[in-house]
């Protein structure tokens, strides 16, 4: 993308002084929150299986100057978008909202289970290329990452989890439970899948204490053949580094196409954002950092330009909107909303060429010898709160200077894209489109 188009529009006023704040009176909070299911079942095995597919990263030296994770980062950026399109794709009329990393955190530790092409389809279609990028380094990027992710951090809340849960009949081979616990930080637990309610149970008790509530039942049915369920969930509050106040917070119009019209309790708030108009984009760019480690971008195209604005958002679009600090005075409208993702991803991983792990095909003998295997189910749950409600620290302030001139105002009362960071890494935690604030 060139610099010139990234400058405001001529109607945005230049910047000409910011102070910055202390801690405000009253917080924002977005709580973002995800769940993966993938269940396997008796299979059978691919006629030739080859030697072990998982390398066991060495992790006793790292790069610190630099990080593996921010090596992994363009991959997931990439695994992002794609994954991205295929949901547009599937409907343009909906909601989206999921987190990438979760999912390719989920497959990639399946992958040490898995040899042949089953192994070499999972990583390619998480977009790393195993001729550059050394298998051993791919899991040590994945390991180092949750380990950043799970930091404490007393301004965000972030966490992520992975659980094994196991038929108690299924012996695994040692490996592949020693990396999944070394590399992936995962958890096992013994169930008898016979008892379909009970071990039901088990796995959303286990969702819902990582999720702290958000996500409930998120396995709604589950076959007694199943014999091995790996889970993983991630969790995420944080407060916006500059909030809305609620008394601003006012209903208006969100145009959900051409002919629908609904309404929304819109956000409210004049002073100076990190926003710019992109000519490239045919929209507006808007920069919104958490405290602590995290950080949202928010894409609104002109009207009739979303198709136009799916199509150019590139990884290097986002990477370069993310470095970019053009603070403007601008009158910002942001919707309240609550939506949800809940996906079936076996459709939409074959489309980016994992196949053969939920086929007969599959092999998944580094994961246990006594029976062939494959993936019978893969579902993807996200929940979005974007909110102002928070804490109130008396008798703090926020101060901004504006500009003298009107600012603009920028409504997102239309269809909009969007995504959140982990600021450090420029890892993508979440992604998703507005379509219809209203749509749960």
């Amino acid at each position: 993308m060139e610099d010139s188009a990234l400058s405001p529009q001529p109607q945005a006023p230049p910047l000409t002084w910011d102070s910055e704040s202390k801690m405000p009176s009253s917080v924002s909070w977005g709580v973002l929150l995800l769940a993966g299911l993938c269940c396997l079942v008796p299979g059978s095995l691919a006629e030739d299986p080859q030697g072990d597919a998982a390398q066991k990263a060495d992790t006793s030296h790292h790069d610190h100057d630099h990080p593996t994770q921010n090596k992994i980062a363009p991959n997931l950026a990439e695994f992002t978008l794609r994954l991205y399109r295929q949901l547009a794709h599937q409907s343009n009329t909906t909601n989206i909202f999921f987190s990438p990393v979760s999912i390719a955190t989920a497959f990639a530790m399946l992958s040490l289970g898995t040899k042949a092409d089953t192994h070499t389809e999972i990583l390619e279609g998480l977009n790393f290329n195993l001729t550059e990028t050394p298998e051993a380094q791919i899991h040590e990027g994945f390991q180092e990452l949750l380990h950043t992710l799970n930091q404490s951090d007393s301004q965000l809340q972030l966490t992520t989890g992975n659980g094994l849960f196991l038929n108690e009949s299924l012996k695994l081979v040692d490996k592949f439970l020693e990396d999944v616990k070394k590399l992936y930080h995962s958890e096992a637990f013994s169930v008898n899948f016979r008892d379909t309610e009970k071990a039901k149970k088990q796995i959303n008790d286990y969702v819902e204490k990582g999720t702290q509530g958000k996500i409930v039942d998120l396995v709604e049915e589950l076959d007694e053949d199943t014999v091995f369920a790996l889970v993983n969930y991630i969790f995420f509050k944080g407060k916006w580094e500059r909030p809305f106040e609620v008394k601003n917070t006012k209903e208006e119009d969100f145009h959900v196409d051409q002919v629908t019209t609904v309404k929304v309790p819109m956000m409210r708030r004049l002073g100076m954002f990190n926003i710019h108009y992109c000519e490239k984009l045919k929209g507006w760019v808007l920069l919104m950092k958490y405290l602590g480690n995290a950080t949202a971008l928010f894409f609104l195209p002109d009207d009739g330009k979303l198709q136009h604005l799916e199509n150019e958002l590139t990884h290097d679009v986002i990477s370069r909107a993310l470095e970019l600090e053009t603070r403007s005075s601008v009158n910002l409208h942001l919707p309240k909303l609550s939506i949800t993702g809940t996906y079936d991803l076996k459709p939409v991983l074959s489309q980016l060429g994992i196949t053969k792990v939920f086929s007969n095909a599959a092999d998944l003998s580094g994961v246990t010898k006594e029976a062939p295997l494959k993936l019978s189910k893969a579902v993807h749950k996200a929940v979005l709160t974007m909110d102002e409600k928070g804490t109130e620290a008396a008798g703090a302030t926020l101060l901004e200077a504006i500009t003298m001139s009107i600012p603009p105002e920028v409504k997102f009362d239309r269809p909009f894209i969007f995504l959140m960071f982990e600021q450090n890494t420029k890892s993508p935690l979440f992604m998703g489109k507005v379509v219809n604030p209203t749509q749960k």
